[in-house]
């Protein structure tokens, strides 16, 4: 049966899918928001349903249709939501952050998930890719799908994490392109602002990461009602893998802060060799000033003044001062 929801025709579905699964895993037929009741009454089954950017008469159906938590449905029609989990009663309401490439750039979004005993439900915001195919995962193994939408939510959080993983290596290969930026002779004003820029998307990506652990840590250990003992052992593989991402990301915004110093280092380096080979240059023209407004006093009786050679012997002492002074500042580097 396919599945329809009223919406304007100009705007995508905000109904991804709405499946019941059977007590051995099986995917029954596709059901209608007004069937999710009939689905729940039939013994050991459950219904996952997926929605991206819902409206508020469709978040009401489906807190009419599972009983959800006012507060809960609040928070999940208003977007900006921290990373967390909370119950209401005999289900779980949590918050994550998602990141996915949006015409070359990193976004950021969220979604939204309600864990019950019978029901899985996803609400997607922003940035973030389909869960269709983590849903198919999960059905290509039936028997692991039919320890219920705990196994569900596993393979949704799994999702996310792994997702990370390839923004992760983005950011390590650009940083790699900038490192050589930064030691060129020349300086670009474009190095500095992107590194601020991945700076400031590395501190976003950490804000999406670093709560996970303590998400997961209340996933393996409590709510035994929601949480089957047979999945937890798989949210404990999900947190090894939120543990790589925030030690990379440390990784990364520690390299990132150290880029940034060694930059405008260089830029402070350059400017002073700079400085040095004007003061330098400054130094051997000085020579020739001092010299000259030296004998263009108005004095008569100085030495070699009325000489026949005197120019030549003035010129002479004037090259030979301003070579001996080059030479130093050669050697200083100066110049």
């Amino acid at each position: 049966m396919s599945l329809s929801v009223e919406i304007t025709p100009s705007k995508p579905p905000m109904v991804i899918n709405s499946v019941a699964y059977a007590a051995d895993g099986r995917r029954l037929p596709d059901i209608t928001l007004d069937q999710i009741s009939d689905a729940l009454q039939q013994p050991d089954t459950f219904v996952w349903v997926g929605l991206h950017e819902p409206d508020e008469p469709l978040l009401e159906k489906l807190q009419e249709e599972f009983s959800l938590h006012d507060l809960a449905i609040e928070d999940a029609h208003h977007a900006h939501q921290r990373p967390k989990i909370e119950v209401y009663g005999d289900s779980l309401f949590i918050v994550l952050h998602t990141a996915q490439f949006v015409g070359g750039k990193i976004e950021f979004g969220e979604t939204h998930i309600f864990l019950g005993p019978r029901y899985l439900l996803t609400v997607r915001h922003g940035a973030s890719l389909s869960y269709s195919p983590a849903r198919l995962r999960c059905e290509k193994e039936p028997e692991l799908l039919a320890i219920g939408p705990s196994y569900g939510l596993y393979a949704v959080m799994d999702f996310i994490v792994d997702n990370f993983f390839p923004i992760v290596r983005s950011f390590q290969d650009e940083l790699a392109e900038l490192e050589s930026d930064i030691f060129e002779s020349s300086y670009k004003r474009e190095t500095i602002e992107r590194l601020y820029e991945l700076k400031k998307e590395l501190v976003t990506l950490r804000l999406a990461v670093t709560p996970l652990q303590d998400i997961l840590n209340q996933l393996m250990r409590f709510h035994p009602t929601i949480i089957r003992d047979d999945v937890r052992l798989y949210f404990r593989d999900v947190f090894d893998h939120a543990v790589r991402v925030k030690e990379a990301c440390d990784t990364m915004s520690e390299m990132l802060t150290a880029a940034m110093s060694v930059s405008l280092a260089m830029v402070s380096v350059g400017q002073n060799e700079v400085v040095k080979r004007l003061a330098g240059w400054a130094g051997l023209l000085a020579v020739p000033t001092l010299m000259t407004s030296w004998y263009g006093m108005n004095f008569k009786h100085m030495p070699e003044l009325f000489g026949e050679h005197s120019y030549w012997v003035f010129t002479g002492a004037t090259a030979a001062v301003i070579g001996v002074v080059y030479l130093i500042l050669k050697r200083a580097k100066w110049l």
